[in-house]
């Protein structure tokens, strides 16, 4: 199944359900001579199809089509596109077919659906590799930190990472162009090349997405404050750089200081005794990640280590590499 596939399942997945509020489950296996099963979520019961992907439908396809709704019974076609005419020839055949568009065709015994309002779509595909860019960077972070999750449903990751299917296609198959996807049999999907994933991933970190997540820079308001930063309460807020890895290995006193948190940028300053200032020593930054930090008081390992090893100075990378060898080395 190519990307272009994945695409077209997944629009027409949304457009039925905003047309007629139901809901389908695809599945990227089922019988090999397919791409994939369709649960669709009728309001009595829930139906199973069989399903042929084509981008636009073709007037030479249809014998296969016929052949394939006779043989694999219940079967359903799924196109990004479909003539009128072609439509015709499949309702004489009764083949179930559901366009990119949320067009929808289904006979059976005690349901019938024709749907044929919404305009052609065009599916395109974005060529770029998506995978580093702000939005692909937060779901590789998830795939890092739960290497599983990358066999989930694209809806499922989608869902858990807060961005779009389309999006989710577009960094795995980013993902695969530069090899750091292993390809393990049809349905199971692998990160590889972790290390070198790992080092990308907090070069690219530093340069596109920690610049937007950006707060404001601030100094403390008493030197005393600056002396009790263990003690403060950061229920809503972890320590990055640092500070962090002064927390996570004991090695690095910190000078400078970084905060990851759900806090406005006035709460930010009542709750931490900030005053800001553009040459201050407190660098604070949204949470981009949806990990609960009430049992934590640092920010995820690979985030403390992106932000260790982009501080030029030798004692911050010996601790971001202590911090790979104790925590993230386990991911190789």
């Amino acid at each position: 199944m190519n990307t272009q596939e994945q695409i077209i399942i997944y629009k027409a997945l949304d457009n039925l359900q905003k047309t007629t509020l139901i809901k389908g489950n695809w599945k990227q296996k089922g019988i090999p001579n397919l791409d994939g099963i369709l649960s669709l979520i009728f309001p009595n019961e829930v139906s199973t199809y069989n399903v042929e992907i084509k981008g636009e439908m073709k007037n030479q396809a249809l014998p296969k089509i016929y052949q394939l709704n006779e043989q694999f019974k219940p079967f359903m076609l799924v196109a990004s596109r479909i003539s009128p005419a072609i439509k015709k020839q499949l309702q004489v055949h009764n083949v179930a077919y559901l366009e990119a568009n949320g067009n929808f065709y289904l006979r059976e015994s005690n349901k019938m659906f024709w749907i044929d309002t919404h305009e052609p779509m065009k599916i395109e595909i974005d060529n770029r590799n998506r995978a580093f860019t702000k939005t692909g960077l937060k779901v590789l972070f998830e795939f890092l930190q739960n290497p599983i999750l990358i066999n989930q449903p694209y809806r499922q990751i989608a869902e858990q990472t807060g961005t779009s299917i389309g999006n989710i296609t577009n960094i795995i198959q980013g993902l695969k162009q530069d090899n750091f996807i292993l390809s393990i049999n049809k349905n199971t999907l692998k990160l590889t090349n972790i290390e070198l994933l790992i080092k990308k991933w907090a070069d690219e970190f530093t340069k596109n997405l920690k610049p937007t997540l950006r707060i404001g820079t601030f100094r403390f308001l008493k030197e005393d404050n600056l002396l009790a930063w263990k003690d403060f309460d950061t229920t809503k807020a972890v320590w990055g750089g640092e500070p962090a890895g002064n927390l996570l290995t004991d090695y690095l006193h910190p000078a400078e200081f970084t905060l990851y948190t759900e806090e406005s940028r006035n709460e930010v300053i009542k709750n931490y005794k900030l005053i800001p200032d553009e040459k201050g020593n407190v660098k604070v930054y949204q949470k981009f990640w949806k990990e609960d930090n009430s049992a934590h008081k640092t920010a995820p390992p690979l985030v403390v280590y992106a932000d260790l090893m982009a501080i030029n100075d030798r004692r911050c990378i010996e601790t971001a590499q202590k911090i790979y060898d104790e925590y993230l080395q386990t991911q190789l």
